[in-house]
């Protein structure tokens, strides 16, 4: 509950809302997603249930106003035993689910209140909403450790960690073309368009770089339109920036992240980034932001950058060779680390424990 829901087509959350839910109906579990996908009429998917409730459709109130509708459903006429609820801006909704005696789980996504989206009213009621989460939560989940350990500073309290997923993979490049591009032949990012994920700073950093591979930047952002305009400038007169908008077919994406000579990753708010662990499910070699978060996903294996002139330099490095046997060693040394660390069969293995540890403290 809280999300989009499936099938997905938008974030992480979706993404992570589809593949541990299909894992645990594959196990025997009844679960139920709360949609808000526009138009969606489907009911099933992949073994789950799916309830399509209403939202307004607005950047403030859609998320909220959907998991309003969703928890009426819930307590009304679903009665689970457990619920998952996403969002630590759903906060409000833990005092009724608790009333109504259904155990709840809430997970943060990241630091929301510092997204420049939520600024003034919208990052004031997310600081609220963050230690409301904490304070009401039956369980807190911190899909990275440096989220939990924000959280156990600030508020005193432990989360339970359980990051996101992400595939292995070693994709065709059939599709390339129809971007005008080849293997090992261009720069990729992948970002919704928003201040904290430092799209600007990249496009920057390209532009005044030496390289002659093009930048593939992929992404849109619905409620930041200011931002895609100040993007789309720092990129005017460049015919080596290419913008595709937003991607949804998969089978694109999945060649795109997997024949990139570098991902450049400028997320800084997030913890554990879906994209990222994708990108790195691919072998592509990773460019990231300075951040606690980045660093733990890719355990300090990559290229680090705190401005645009620092990710300028590693593009000029990049572009005269220099680091052309570091590239071939990244892409195994991150295929190696999704293997071994963020892999969907055991991110659900830890759902299933903390539902299961939910459902019998309550004696469901």
């Amino acid at each position: 509950m809280g999300t989009r829901g499936v099938p997905a087509q938008h974030g992480g959350f979706e993404t992570a809302v589809e593949e541990i839910g299909k894992r645990l109906a594959a196990r025997g579990y009844e679960v139920s997603v709360y949609c808000r996908n526009p138009g969606q009429r489907i009911t099933e998917y992949e073994g789950m249930k799916l309830v399509n409730a209403p939202a307004i459709r607005h950047r403030l109130a859609e998320t909220l106003s959907h998991t309003t509708a969703s928890t009426a459903h819930a307590i009304i006429k679903d009665h689970p035993d457990v619920v998952l609820l996403l969002n630590a801006g759903n906060a409000p909704l833990l005092k009724p689910l608790k009333l109504a005696g259904i155990p709840t789980a809430i997970h943060l996504d990241g630091l929301e209140s510092k997204r420049e989206k939520w600024r003034g009213a919208g990052a004031k009621y997310y600081r609220w909403a963050e230690k409301a989460a904490v304070k009401w939560g039956q369980e807190v989940i911190a899909d990275a450790q440096a989220i939990a350990d924000y959280v156990k500073q600030t508020y005193g309290r432990d989360c339970v960690v359980i990051p996101y997923g992400a595939e292995v993979i070693n994709p065709p490049s059939t599709r390339l073309a129809e971007l005008q591009l080849s293997p090992q032949g261009y720069h990729l990012l992948v970002a919704r368009f928003e201040p904290e994920n430092h799209v600007i700073e990249a496009v920057q950093a390209y532009r005044a770089s030496s390289e002659s591979r093009p930048l593939v930047v992929v992404g849109s952002a619905p409620y930041s339109q200011w931002y895609v305009d100040k993007v789309h400038a720092a990129a005017r007169g460049d015919v080596r920036i290419k913008f595709t908008g937003a991607i949804y077919d998969q089978e694109l994406l999945e060649q795109l992240y997997g024949h990139a000579i570098t991902y450049i990753h400028g997320h800084s708010v997030g913890g554990t980034n879906p994209s990222l662990l994708r990108a790195m499910g691919a072998g592509a070699p990773v460019l990231a932001y300075d951040v606690e978060f980045n660093r733990e996903v890719t355990a300090n294996h990559g290229y680090f950058w705190g401005d645009s002139g620092q990710l300028q330099l590693i593009l000029n490095d990049i572009a005269a060779g220099k680091e052309a046997a570091r590239l071939v060693e990244l892409h195994d040394i991150n295929q190696q680390r999704i293997e071994s660390a963020y892999q969907w069969d055991a991110v659900t293995d830890k759902y299933e424990a903390l539902i299961n540890s939910l459902a019998n403290r309550s004696g469901k």
